[in-house]
């Protein structure tokens, strides 16, 4: 994410890193017949930080393109306004 700044890819890469320490204790519990509800449990941690991290990468992009949109259609991976509104609902 070349257009986030220092602070919102830390935090960004904070909230994946978790996910993931999360989804090892999925994966450690169903190969360990964990209880249900610890999966589902750990599964809806999972679901949540993702979701999170999403919406703060989603969030960051609209950001560039109100802030500077001639840069952003610029950029390589510049993305319309519609793609924004498109990504953002398939976090929804």
């Amino acid at each position: 994410m070349r257009n986030a700044d220092a602070e919102t890819q830390r935090k960004i890469l904070n909230r994946l890193k978790r996910a993931r320490g999360q989804l090892d204790s999925v994966i450690n519990s169903v190969e360990n017949n964990g209880s249900c509800r610890e999966v589902v449990t750990q599964l809806a941690a999972v679901s949540t930080a993702l979701d999170r991290a999403g919406f703060m990468i989603i969030s960051g992009a609209m950001q560039y393109c109100i802030t500077d949109p001639k840069s952003a259609a610029e950029d390589e991976d510049g993305l319309t306004v519609e793609e924004l509104e498109k990504l953002f609902l398939t976090l929804s």
